[in-house]
């Protein structure tokens, strides 16, 4: 077998056809834990995806009398559809994070609905264990306490939370063990051996505008998470419980994750850190910022029906400004990335033309 001139390496092309594949990369094998994470990520979108089908066919399985979901009439329907789709999404995520075929996927199409399935799913995996240790030790009442009682039953909400956290565990190691296959040489190092680039100030204006932009839906989270009601729509004004804290405590760790994150990646003060620490961090808090803001927006627009849940003008500058905060890190993450394997490829090139020439 020859050597395939693409990846340096005797693997057939058909087994390693990533255009940013690293030279001299091993060959990519799918072997048993890959194996396994892929039917569990597969396997736990089962229920939801039960659940939501089984409503729009007329099914009442978790929906108890008097629930406004009873009346969603067209516009449920469609919600319901499009959350199918996008739970069947981390079906079609999971095959392409474990087969060869998935190294010739582009980088963009990839990397954009793993970001937003972050952005979906790591508040869930976050609050929700929080909010069970808190209600056993008698912080508050169980899931459907309140107004939200007769929205679903109770169960409805383990099946279909502890399903997205399995999700989230199983689709976050599988990108893990891929990205650091395709991408790992790019996150290599420590913060004080980056070079100087002529993006630098650019990257920093960037990083200061997303920190400031921060201080917005920080302080905002800040006062809901310490008891005060001003700016929340009414009907969530008089349906606080534990659960409402816990996600809002969540929400203002996610706003200092992304000004951390991003500060870190443009200004690179702490020498000794690893370079991976400070993307990760910008991963995470850009795509929950972003993403659950984006969410919640959509969430309020679609009850906006009754005047005790349509969205004050707080709420919604919030979350607007959570969404660009977000969007402004995930850019500086991007370029930052662009710009590294731009400059890993130049070497990889003179290496080459250097080893051909003598």
């Amino acid at each position: 077998m020859t050597a395939n001139p693409r990846t340096g390496t005797d693997a057939p092309p058909e087994e390693r056809t990533g255009t940013d594949v690293p030279p001299g990369a091993p060959p990519y094998r799918v072997g048993r834990a890959r194996s396994v994470l892929r039917v569990v990520a597969i396997a736990s979108c089962l229920p939801y995806i039960g659940l939501k089908t089984a409503w729009m066919a007329g099914s009442r399985l978790g929906i108890p009398d008097g629930s406004p979901l009873l009346d969603g009439g067209t516009a449920l329907a469609v919600a319901n559809g499009a959350t199918v789709l996008m739970d069947g999404g981390v079906v079609v995520l999971a095959l392409l994070l474990t087969r060869p075929w998935g190294l010739r996927v582009p980088a963009w199409l990839l990397v954009l609905p793993m970001w937003v399935a972050s952005g979906l799913l790591l508040p869930i995996m976050t609050a929700y264990p929080v909010q069970l240790v808190v209600r056993l030790l008698g912080g508050g009442g169980p899931v459907g306490e309140g107004r939200s009682q007769t929205f679903l039953e109770t169960w409805v909400f383990g099946v279909v939370y502890g399903g997205f956290i399995v999700q989230g565990l199983a689709l976050g190691s599988l990108f893990a063990l891929y990205a650091r296959e395709r991408w790992g040489h790019l996150w290599r190092g420590r913060l004080r051996d980056l070079p100087a680039t002529p993006t630098a100030p650019a990257l920093r204006a960037t990083a200061v505008a997303a920190a400031s932009a921060t201080l917005v839906p920080g302080v905002t989270h800040l006062l809901w998470a310490t008891g005060s009601t001003a700016g929340l729509e009414p009907a969530r004004a008089a349906d606080r419980t534990s659960d409402f804290y816990v996600l809002e405590a969540v929400s203002l760790l996610f706003v200092v994750v992304t000004a951390v994150g991003g500060l870190l990646l443009a200004f690179r003060r702490t020498g000794g850190l690893s370079l991976r620490l400070p993307l990760v961090l910008a991963w995470c808090g850009s795509a929950q910022m972003a993403c659950w803001g984006g969410w919640l927006s959509l969430a309020g627009l679609m009850g906006a029906g009754d005047a005790a849940d349509r969205p004050t003008a707080a709420t919604t500058v919030t979350y607007a400004v959570q969404m660009l905060a977000g969007a402004l890190v995930v850019t500086l993450g991007a370029y930052f990335l662009a710009e590294r394997a731009a400059a890993s490829a130049l070497s990889a090139r003179g290496e080459l033309d250097e080893s051909r020439g003598s």
